[in-house]
């Protein structure tokens, strides 16, 4: 393999330190491998600003210019520096330095492969069911505020793929924003970068779905990026709000109950988990 130019970006607003400091130690930044700060913060994080150099980039909103919005930075400046591939960060996140490595070598081997993400994994080192169906209305509600039974936790599986086999590559039209390995020249071709209509929560899913139309966005499970998820929405009103209303958009865009393009993805999504499924049973 030649060498391969990879840039990743974290947004950061009032930043815990040591985490952030976890995964740049992660990525581990060199002329081959930049890394991009786009500061959402009310202030200039001094501890991250004096980092700026030749292999990490520092920007300052100047105010909270939201999530999707902030990584867009990210992803413009590794098209001009002329970036392989991006990836886009949580900051919550640890992962082995090789997981980069190996996901750019699967993605040299797959071109038809716009995004990936690896197996996500919690600090106790259970699975995080993060590959999902395009949403339903349904779906994103009962998860959020009907109490848990058998019927809320049949939809609730469907969706989550909890019965589909966690340790196979599967092309999946709804990937978590927390850790994405994105196509550079693919993005630079069909102009996809986040909506800026969404300030946090579900752009992640809009921007998956897009990627998906013009590529397979893949779960690579032979790698894992432990990610120390708070949900914070379950804790906060304001963050419930958030996302409340970036729900909406999302289905304004889309579509609430009539969604043809969703059905057909989700039915296409379905088939290969089964024919997934019948080949381990063999």
């Amino acid at each position: 393999m030649g060498k391969r130019k990879i840039t990743a970006s974290i947004v950061l607003h009032n930043p815990n330190i040591p985490q952030v400091e976890t995964v740049i130690d992660s990525y581990c930044p060199s002329e081959d491998r930049k890394l991009y700060f786009i500061d959402n913060s009310p202030n200039i994080s001094e501890e991250f600003a004096q980092k700026d150099n030749g292999y990490i980039k520092y920007y300052f909103s100047g105010k909270n210019i939201g999530y999707g919005s902030a990584h867009n930075v990210g992803i413009k400046r590794a098209i001009k520096d002329g970036s392989d591939f991006h990836i886009v960060l949580n900051p919550d996140i640890q992962f082995e330095t090789r997981v980069v490595d190996e996901l750019a070598d699967f993605m040299e081997k797959n071109t038809n492969v716009v995004n990936v993400m690896p197996k996500i994994i919690s600090p106790d080192g259970d699975t995080q069911y993060l590959c999902k169906l395009l949403p339903t209305p349904l779906d994103l509600i009962s998860r959020r505020f009907f109490p848990k039974n058998y019927f809320t936790e049949k939809m609730n599986g469907k969706y989550i793929l909890k019965n589909s086999d966690y340790n196979k590559i599967m092309n999946i039209p709804c990937l978590s924003g927390c850790f994405m390995f994105l196509r550079v020249d693919k993005i630079k071709e069909h102009d996809l970068f986040f909506d800026e209509r969404f300030f946090i929560y579900c752009e992640d899913f809009d921007y998956s779905r897009r990627l998906h139309s013009v590529g397979e966005t893949v779960f690579y499970p032979n790698v894992n990026v432990m990610h120390d998820h708070g949900k914070k929405s379950y804790k906060s009103t304001r963050i419930l709000i958030h996302h409340v209303q970036s729900a909406v958009k999302y289905f304004m865009k889309w579509g609430w109950f009539f969604d043809e393009e969703r059905k057909v993805i989700n039915i296409e999504c379905l088939k290969q988990i089964e024919r997934i499924n019948r080949e381990s049973d063999r």
